[in-house]
């Protein structure tokens, strides 16, 4: 049986919105109080990371083709259980040698922070060698996905539904891990921190902020590198007051921002570096965070958005709101790691046709 695109696209969107169905009506359940958890025992660690990818919409209510095209942000919760061990004793008080590799750094900043170009600092390739990973200090076990494009308040009942679901706030040891944008915070404060979830701030972004700002203040490379290292130590032990006066230093060196500044502003650049600390200096406790086995970066919902990104980014990839939120949920499902697409086969579900009467008769 030959099926076409526009019939696969049809099924694909019909199936999602059977999954916003399902997704909103937990929601509604757990905001009655009435949301029921599936699992008896609660897991000994949990995370829960956010973040925001982008797609690319069109005009509601047009004709056919593309009007009106903008850029709108999608949200995405990770919400995991994880394999750690509580320590007494920091298990790593030393920062990773990539952290501290001049190559390797510069392209992770520019990976975060895409500011190599507006600075002129040219990138170099690194060298391909084959690294002996370590075992981390966390290890995932389950990985469950919520997404959609809802705006915040929405979003965060979401993601609260998803934690009370699978009984993440039970759990003894557990941490919302993501940047600084403030939005994050925000549902933060209002979902998980009443369940004593600990705020992270993920390490990447900070330190891809610390590098930037080091080589705005310093000229000379070799002493901005070393400025770098001493603002990354000083981070990476949780030596945070040590950090802020360090950077107080540097954006009086250079004085305030102009109105209207470049963000590759060197006075800018200091300044932002500055604000970021200012503004997560409570969620910058790595050693303790270590100790407790809870992860420090926000790769795993980085990653699945990059994996979210294959089905719906693309140069000729225009979404209707409602086709994109349906899609979001279908891959969600399938990106979970609790069996759920699977399940979702097995139990009765209302039919309806995707294609006209007599589309699929049999041929004379």
């Amino acid at each position: 049986m030959s099926i076409s695109a526009t019939h696969l696209q049809r099924l694909s969107e019909r199936i999602g919105q059977e999954w916003v169905q399902a997704r909103d009506q937990e929601v509604e359940a757990f905001r009655q109080d009435q949301l029921a958890c599936p699992y008896a025992a609660a897991p000994k660690a949990a995370a829960v990371m956010l973040d925001g990818g982008r797609v690319q919409t069109r005009a509601e209510g047009e004709s056919r083709g593309v009007k009106d095209a903008a850029w709108r942000e999608t949200k995405v919760a990770c919400c995991l259980t994880l394999f750690s061990q509580e320590q007494a004793k920091d298990p790593q008080p030393e920062p990773p040698s990539k952290f501290l590799d001049p190559t390797r750094v510069a392209r992770l900043t520019a990976e975060v922070k895409r500011r190599h170009v507006a600075l002129g600092r040219a990138v170099p390739a690194p060298a391909k060698k084959r690294r002996r990973r370590k075992r981390p200090a966390s290890k995932k076990r389950v990985r469950t996905v919520v997404a959609s494009m809802a705006d915040s308040e929405t979003f965060g009942w979401q993601v609260a539904a998803e934690v009370k679901r699978r009984g993440l706030e039970r759990a003894r040891r557990k941490a919302c891990v993501c940047d600084g944008q403030q939005y994050n915070w925000t549902l933060f404060d209002m979902h998980l921190l009443p369940w004593g979830f600990i705020g992270i701030l993920d390490f990447v972004h900070l330190l891809a902020y610390l590098h930037d700002g080091a080589h705005a203040w310093k000229k000379d490379r070799g002493q901005a590198w070393r400025q770098y290292t001493q603002w990354l130590r000083w981070a990476w032990s949780g030596q945070v007051n040590a950090l802020l006066a360090s950077l107080r230093r540097a954006a009086s060196a250079l004085g305030p921002p102009r109105a209207g500044a470049l963000p590759s502003d060197p006075r800018q650049v200091v300044a932002d570096a500055l604000r970021y600390v200012q503004n997560n200096r409570t969620r910058m406790d790595y050693p303790r965070y270590r100790r407790l086995g809870l992860p420090t970066s926000s790769a795993p919902v980085e990653s699945t958005i990059k994996q979210i990104n294959r089905r719906l980014k693309g140069t000729e990839k225009f979404w209707l709101k409602g086709g994109a939120e349906a899609i979001l949920q279908l891959r969600s499902a399938y990106l979970s790691e609790d069996d759920r697409a699977a399940a979702y086969w097995s139990r009765p579900r209302p039919y309806a046709r995707a294609v006209g009467t007599g589309r699929l008769a049999i041929a004379a």
